[in-house]
Protein backbone atom coordinates (compact mmCIF):
# COMPACT_ATOMS: atom_id res chain seq x y z
CA UNK A 1 0.00 0.00 0.00
CA UNK A 2 2.77 2.12 0.85
CA UNK A 3 4.53 2.11 -2.38
CA UNK A 4 1.32 2.52 -4.25
CA UNK A 5 0.75 5.87 -2.61
CA UNK A 6 4.58 7.27 -3.52
CA UNK A 7 3.56 6.64 -7.07
CA UNK A 8 0.48 8.54 -6.59
CA UNK A 9 0.36 12.64 -6.90
CA UNK A 10 0.85 13.92 -3.35
CA UNK A 11 -2.54 15.42 -3.90
CA UNK A 12 -3.91 12.36 -4.19
CA UNK A 13 -1.86 10.85 -1.91
CA UNK A 14 -3.19 13.39 0.89
CA UNK A 15 -6.57 12.98 -0.07
CA UNK A 16 -6.11 9.12 0.26
CA UNK A 17 -4.85 9.22 3.55
CA UNK A 18 -7.55 11.96 4.63
CA UNK A 19 -10.34 9.68 4.27
CA UNK A 20 -9.71 7.40 6.97
CA UNK A 21 -8.51 9.94 9.50
CA UNK A 22 -11.89 11.71 8.37
CA UNK A 23 -13.39 8.53 9.59
CA UNK A 24 -12.38 8.45 12.70
CA UNK A 25 -12.90 11.93 13.31
CA UNK A 26 -16.49 11.54 12.49
CA UNK A 27 -16.79 8.24 14.60
CA UNK A 28 -15.89 10.11 17.54
CA UNK A 29 -18.38 13.13 16.80
CA UNK A 30 -21.08 10.76 16.90
CA UNK A 31 -19.82 8.42 19.53
CA UNK A 32 -21.26 8.56 23.21
CA UNK A 33 -18.50 9.86 25.39
CA UNK A 34 -18.09 9.77 28.99
CA UNK A 35 -18.94 12.98 30.26
CA UNK A 36 -21.69 14.66 32.20
CA UNK A 37 -23.15 18.39 31.84
CA UNK A 38 -23.97 20.14 35.22
CA UNK A 39 -25.50 23.45 36.46
CA UNK A 40 -25.98 24.77 39.46
CA UNK A 41 -28.33 23.02 41.56
CA UNK A 42 -30.47 23.71 44.94
CA UNK A 43 -29.77 25.06 47.93
CA UNK A 44 -30.90 24.70 51.30
CA UNK A 45 -30.98 26.50 54.83
CA UNK A 46 -29.58 23.67 57.02
CA UNK A 47 -30.53 26.14 59.74
CA UNK A 48 -34.19 25.85 58.56
CA UNK A 49 -36.37 23.38 57.35
CA UNK A 50 -37.07 20.21 54.79
CA UNK A 51 -40.67 18.71 54.22
CA UNK A 52 -42.12 20.44 57.63
CA UNK A 53 -39.14 19.44 59.71
CA UNK A 54 -36.25 20.79 61.21
CA UNK A 55 -32.84 20.01 59.01
CA UNK A 56 -31.23 20.15 62.56
CA UNK A 57 -33.04 18.45 65.95
CA UNK A 58 -31.36 18.72 69.04
CA UNK A 59 -32.02 16.19 72.21
CA UNK A 60 -29.85 16.21 75.52
CA UNK A 61 -29.09 20.18 75.21
CA UNK A 62 -30.31 23.64 75.06
CA UNK A 63 -31.26 24.66 71.31
CA UNK A 64 -30.75 28.89 70.29
CA UNK A 65 -32.94 30.23 68.02
CA UNK A 66 -31.50 31.34 65.43
CA UNK A 67 -30.75 34.35 62.59
CA UNK A 68 -29.18 34.15 59.26
CA UNK A 69 -29.15 31.41 57.00
CA UNK A 70 -26.22 28.30 56.33
CA UNK A 71 -26.81 27.12 52.99
CA UNK A 72 -25.29 23.96 51.56
CA UNK A 73 -24.67 23.90 47.98
CA UNK A 74 -25.21 21.36 45.28
CA UNK A 75 -25.01 20.76 41.18
CA UNK A 76 -27.77 19.04 39.07
CA UNK A 77 -26.04 17.18 36.29
CA UNK A 78 -27.50 14.48 33.66
CA UNK A 79 -27.87 10.78 34.82
CA UNK A 80 -24.90 8.55 34.94
CA UNK A 81 -26.51 5.98 32.12
CA UNK A 82 -27.30 9.56 29.67
CA UNK A 83 -24.73 9.31 26.71
CA UNK A 84 -23.40 12.27 25.30
CA UNK A 85 -22.13 13.09 22.00
CA UNK A 86 -18.95 15.36 20.82
CA UNK A 87 -21.35 17.64 19.12
CA UNK A 88 -23.78 18.21 21.82
CA UNK A 89 -21.16 18.97 24.31
CA UNK A 90 -19.41 21.53 22.40
CA UNK A 91 -22.86 23.53 22.83
CA UNK A 92 -22.24 23.20 26.95
CA UNK A 93 -18.72 23.98 27.25
CA UNK A 94 -18.14 27.72 26.65
CA UNK A 95 -21.10 28.68 28.73
CA UNK A 96 -20.19 30.02 32.53
CA UNK A 97 -23.49 28.30 34.04
CA UNK A 98 -22.54 24.91 32.97
CA UNK A 99 -19.95 22.44 33.17
CA UNK A 100 -18.80 19.54 31.04
CA UNK A 101 -17.29 17.06 33.56
CA UNK A 102 -15.70 13.32 33.45
CA UNK A 103 -18.62 11.13 34.57
CA UNK A 104 -16.57 9.82 37.10
CA UNK A 105 -15.93 12.96 38.35
CA UNK A 106 -19.55 12.56 39.50
CA UNK A 107 -20.55 9.43 39.58
CA UNK A 108 -16.95 8.11 40.95
CA UNK A 109 -19.17 4.47 42.60
CA UNK A 110 -19.85 3.68 39.09
CA UNK A 111 -22.62 1.13 38.36
CA UNK A 112 -26.28 1.31 37.77
CA UNK A 113 -28.22 4.79 38.25
CA UNK A 114 -30.35 2.40 41.10
CA UNK A 115 -26.70 2.04 42.38
CA UNK A 116 -25.10 5.53 42.12
CA UNK A 117 -28.19 6.77 44.39
CA UNK A 118 -27.91 4.15 46.87
CA UNK A 119 -24.29 5.02 47.08
CA UNK A 120 -24.98 9.02 47.31
CA UNK A 121 -28.01 8.17 50.51
CA UNK A 122 -25.09 6.08 51.88
CA UNK A 123 -22.16 8.73 51.58
CA UNK A 124 -24.82 11.42 53.19
CA UNK A 125 -25.65 9.12 55.88
CA UNK A 126 -21.83 8.88 56.62
CA UNK A 127 -21.43 12.56 56.21
CA UNK A 128 -24.11 13.57 58.54
CA UNK A 129 -23.02 11.28 61.35
CA UNK A 130 -18.99 12.82 61.18
CA UNK A 131 -20.72 16.20 60.91
CA UNK A 132 -22.31 15.38 64.22
CA UNK A 133 -19.56 14.30 66.02
CA UNK A 134 -17.09 17.11 64.94
CA UNK A 135 -19.59 19.89 65.93
CA UNK A 136 -19.87 18.09 69.49
CA UNK A 137 -16.16 17.40 69.66
CA UNK A 138 -15.77 20.86 68.58
CA UNK A 139 -18.36 21.96 71.32
CA UNK A 140 -16.78 19.43 73.95
CA UNK A 141 -20.25 17.44 74.28
CA UNK A 142 -20.34 14.24 74.93
CA UNK A 143 -22.12 12.59 72.21
CA UNK A 144 -23.34 9.82 74.47
CA UNK A 145 -25.47 12.89 76.13
CA UNK A 146 -26.08 15.00 73.29
CA UNK A 147 -28.29 13.17 69.77
CA UNK A 148 -27.74 15.18 66.92
CA UNK A 149 -30.54 14.10 63.93
CA UNK A 150 -30.48 15.41 60.54
CA UNK A 151 -32.95 15.60 58.14
CA UNK A 152 -32.43 16.58 54.34
CA UNK A 153 -34.80 14.42 51.68
CA UNK A 154 -33.12 14.20 48.27
CA UNK A 155 -29.63 14.97 48.66
CA UNK A 156 -27.07 12.70 47.92
CA UNK A 157 -23.43 12.55 48.48
CA UNK A 158 -21.07 13.73 51.32
CA UNK A 159 -20.31 17.56 50.80
CA UNK A 160 -23.01 19.63 52.74
CA UNK A 161 -20.71 17.68 55.67
CA UNK A 162 -18.85 21.50 56.89
CA UNK A 163 -22.81 22.89 56.40
CA UNK A 164 -24.20 20.44 58.75
CA UNK A 165 -21.19 20.90 61.34
CA UNK A 166 -21.22 24.38 61.18
CA UNK A 167 -25.71 24.34 61.84
CA UNK A 168 -24.92 22.30 64.93
CA UNK A 169 -22.47 24.82 66.61
CA UNK A 170 -24.43 27.55 65.99
CA UNK A 171 -28.04 25.78 67.07
CA UNK A 172 -25.94 25.12 70.50
CA UNK A 173 -23.68 28.08 71.12
CA UNK A 174 -23.79 30.47 68.43
CA UNK A 175 -20.92 32.35 67.81
CA UNK A 176 -19.88 32.15 71.54
CA UNK A 177 -20.62 34.76 72.77
CA UNK A 178 -24.07 35.28 72.61
CA UNK A 179 -24.96 36.04 69.08
CA UNK A 180 -25.77 34.29 66.30
CA UNK A 181 -22.59 32.40 64.09
CA UNK A 182 -24.15 33.70 60.63
CA UNK A 183 -24.08 37.37 61.98
CA UNK A 184 -27.83 37.42 60.55
CA UNK A 185 -26.17 36.92 57.37
CA UNK A 186 -26.90 34.06 54.36
CA UNK A 187 -23.58 32.37 54.80
CA UNK A 188 -23.52 29.50 51.81
CA UNK A 189 -20.24 26.94 51.26
CA UNK A 190 -19.34 23.31 50.75
CA UNK A 191 -17.08 20.33 51.84
CA UNK A 192 -16.94 17.48 53.66
CA UNK A 193 -16.03 17.08 57.12
CA UNK A 194 -14.07 13.96 58.91
CA UNK A 195 -15.19 13.11 62.99
CA UNK A 196 -12.44 15.18 63.84
CA UNK A 197 -13.21 18.28 61.79
CA UNK A 198 -10.72 18.52 58.64
CA UNK A 199 -12.87 20.02 55.45
CA UNK A 200 -11.87 18.15 52.16
CA UNK A 201 -12.71 18.95 48.77
CA UNK A 202 -15.64 18.46 46.72
CA UNK A 203 -16.63 19.56 42.73
CA UNK A 204 -18.18 21.50 41.12
CA UNK A 205 -17.69 24.67 43.26
CA UNK A 206 -17.76 27.09 40.24
CA UNK A 207 -21.07 26.35 39.85
CA UNK A 208 -21.91 25.98 43.47
CA UNK A 209 -20.56 29.82 44.09
CA UNK A 210 -23.48 30.60 41.52
CA UNK A 211 -26.18 28.57 43.02
CA UNK A 212 -25.03 30.10 46.38
CA UNK A 213 -25.19 34.09 44.94
CA UNK A 214 -28.29 33.31 43.77
CA UNK A 215 -29.94 32.30 46.56
CA UNK A 216 -28.98 35.60 48.03
CA UNK A 217 -25.59 34.17 49.78
CA UNK A 218 -22.99 36.86 50.14
CA UNK A 219 -20.37 34.75 51.70
CA UNK A 220 -19.31 31.39 50.68
CA UNK A 221 -16.83 29.21 52.78
CA UNK A 222 -14.57 26.48 50.19
CA UNK A 223 -12.11 24.21 50.81
CA UNK A 224 -8.63 25.64 50.54
CA UNK A 225 -7.50 23.75 48.07
CA UNK A 226 -10.12 24.57 45.72
CA UNK A 227 -10.10 28.64 45.84
CA UNK A 228 -9.06 28.67 42.12
CA UNK A 229 -11.74 26.69 41.01
CA UNK A 230 -14.00 28.81 43.14
CA UNK A 231 -12.76 32.13 41.60
CA UNK A 232 -12.93 30.91 37.91
CA UNK A 233 -16.18 32.25 37.38
CA UNK A 234 -16.91 34.05 40.90
CA UNK A 235 -20.65 36.14 41.02
CA UNK A 236 -20.05 39.06 42.13
CA UNK A 237 -20.77 40.25 45.18
CA UNK A 238 -19.78 36.91 47.08
CA UNK A 239 -16.99 36.69 49.03
CA UNK A 240 -14.94 33.67 49.10
CA UNK A 241 -13.79 32.26 52.67
CA UNK A 242 -10.96 29.33 52.52
CA UNK A 243 -11.11 26.53 55.38
CA UNK A 244 -9.28 23.43 55.82
CA UNK A 245 -11.20 22.70 58.84
CA UNK A 246 -14.41 23.22 61.26
CA UNK A 247 -12.15 25.53 63.66
CA UNK A 248 -11.02 27.64 60.42
CA UNK A 249 -14.77 28.05 59.36
CA UNK A 250 -16.06 28.80 63.05
CA UNK A 251 -13.26 31.38 63.78
CA UNK A 252 -13.60 32.99 60.53
CA UNK A 253 -17.47 33.50 60.74
CA UNK A 254 -16.55 34.88 64.32
CA UNK A 255 -13.96 37.09 62.90
CA UNK A 256 -16.62 38.20 60.55
CA UNK A 257 -19.32 39.16 62.98
CA UNK A 258 -16.46 41.60 64.62
CA UNK A 259 -15.30 42.79 61.78
CA UNK A 260 -11.75 41.86 61.91
CA UNK A 261 -10.01 40.44 58.86
CA UNK A 262 -10.84 37.11 57.23
CA UNK A 263 -8.37 34.72 54.94
CA UNK A 264 -9.53 35.12 51.63
CA UNK A 265 -8.59 32.73 48.39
Amino acid sequence: MLSRLTRLPRPVALAVCAVPVLGLFVAAAFAPLPFVVAIPGLTADVLGSDQGKPVISVTGAPVRDTKGELRMTTIRATGPSSSMKLHELVGHWFKTDQAVMPREAVYSSGGSDEEIEKHNLEEMAKSQSAAADAALGFLHKDPKDVKVDLNLADVGGPSAGLLFSLGIVDKLDGDGSGGDLTGGRSIAGTGTITADGQVGAVGGVALKTQAARRDGASVFLVPKAECADAQSELPEGLRLVPVTSLTDAVNSLRALNREEPVPSC
